[in-house]
């Protein structure tokens, strides 16, 4: 996301950059292992979905408002709009929405309730950068580092959706990562999870910044 974005470390360290993460499956490998005594670090259950944010924030530092949201697409519109919500109030100068899906390690599990989700599962990982616009409203800084090579067209979502397979929580970034590389400036997000819909209209920033 940084390089993609003309960003450096410094850009998003400290407490001035929110993190915000979301996942539907991500945390499954972490729960299993602790279930089946792996060994690993993880000693407590409830402890796994924050893995993954936890290394994130520090690796780069990040000590600004800190969320963990668990869910499919619709709740990743939830985190674009909770962190739309920190910049709105003031306090964060940059929001960074992050979305993991791992299935390898309990694909026999998934296997059991096909039902449950759309097919293929498509491991995926996506991250954008939210900043405050000039008009006071937030766009999407340069950051969904993902389908550069794929034209924006016209139905966007429905491309980052079953057309790619299927991402769970990924789909709405990838779906902006799109936007962004086919020259929209707006996009309206849709997520659909479990019989519920969310829809967020945000900005997206085409050019690079300048570090």
């Amino acid at each position: 996301m940084l390089e993609d974005g003309g960003l450096t470390r410094a850009d998003v360290t400290g407490d001035g950059t929110a993190l915000v993460y979301v996942t539907a499956a991500a945390y499954g490998a972490s729960n299993r292992a602790f279930v089946e005594g792996g060994g690993r670090a993880l000693h407590f259950p409830y402890t796994a979905p924050s893995a993954v944010p936890a290394e994130v924030a520090i690796e780069f530092a990040l000590h600004g408002p800190y969320a963990v949201l668990i869910g499919g697409p619709a709740t990743t519109v939830d985190a674009l709009a909770h962190a739309r919500t920190l910049l709105a109030r003031g306090a964060c100068a940059r929001a960074l929405v992050l979305a993991v899906e791992t299935f390898v390690e309990c694909a026999d599990l998934h296997a059991r309730a096909r039902w449950l989700v759309d097919r293929p599962l498509v491991e995926a990982a996506a991250a954008v950068l939210l900043e405050p616009g000039q008009d006071g409203d937030e766009r999407l800084a340069p950051g969904a580092a993902i389908a550069e090579n794929i034209g924006g067209g016209a139905d966007i979502q429905e491309r980052a959706g079953g057309g790619l397979g299927e991402t769970l929580a990924c789909g709405p970034l990838i779906a902006l990562a799109l936007a962004r590389a086919g020259g929209r400036e707006e996009l309206v997000l849709r997520g659909r999870w479990r019989g519920r819909e969310t829809t967020l209209t945000l900005g997206v920033t085409a050019a690079a910044r300048q570090s």
